[in-house]
């Protein structure tokens, strides 16, 4: 099992906060400094350059950024030594529904589970929030593509079946 972490700056309502959740439920670990962070960790950051993939199964660990991107001190996290983008996927989150790419934080590391491998994992994520199984309901199968691709150049040749 994958441990889960997430860097939260607090730039959210505590009370709608999907990582508050998943702390509180026992599946993740939050750090309020990126220096805390485990540097062997696959960090979920968008501007990767390179997407997620079922190859990157055997990673140590997962973070998710939980933060607001216009104050992130970017340089922190560039050199980063494992830094994985999700491929295209909608947000089923109640803020963002239907929007490409604009996922909350438990949609991400869902989809990133999934993708790896821990299916059921990731469906035990989304149970913590009520719209959660609309996530995998509206992304069934751009996930189960992704989950079978061998590494990320076909994930974004699937990714680009979707665009």
């Amino acid at each position: 099992m994958i441990p889960l972490y997430s860097y939260r700056d607090n730039s959210c309502d505590p009370r709608k906060c999907t990582v508050k959740k998943l702390e509180r439920a026992g599946f993740l670990k939050i750090f309020s400094r990126i220096s805390q962070i485990p540097r062997n960790t696959l960090l979920l950051d968008p501007t990767a350059e390179q997407a997620l993939s079922p190859a990157d199964r055997f990673v140590r660990s997962i973070t998710v950024l939980d933060c607001s991107w216009e104050v992130l001190d970017t340089g922190a996290v560039s050199s980063w030594r494992i830094r994985r983008a999700l491929p295209f996927l909608m947000a089923a989150n109640p803020v963002n529904f239907g929007k490409p790419c604009k996922l909350s934080s438990v949609e991400a590391l869902a989809a990133a589970l999934f993708i790896v491998g821990e299916k059921e994992r990731a469906a035990q994520l989304l149970s913590k929030v009520n719209w959660g199984i609309r996530f995998l309901e509206v992304n069934e199968e751009p996930l189960r593509l992704y989950a079978d691709a061998k590494d990320s150049t076909e994930v974004i040749e699937i990714q680009n079946l979707f665009l």
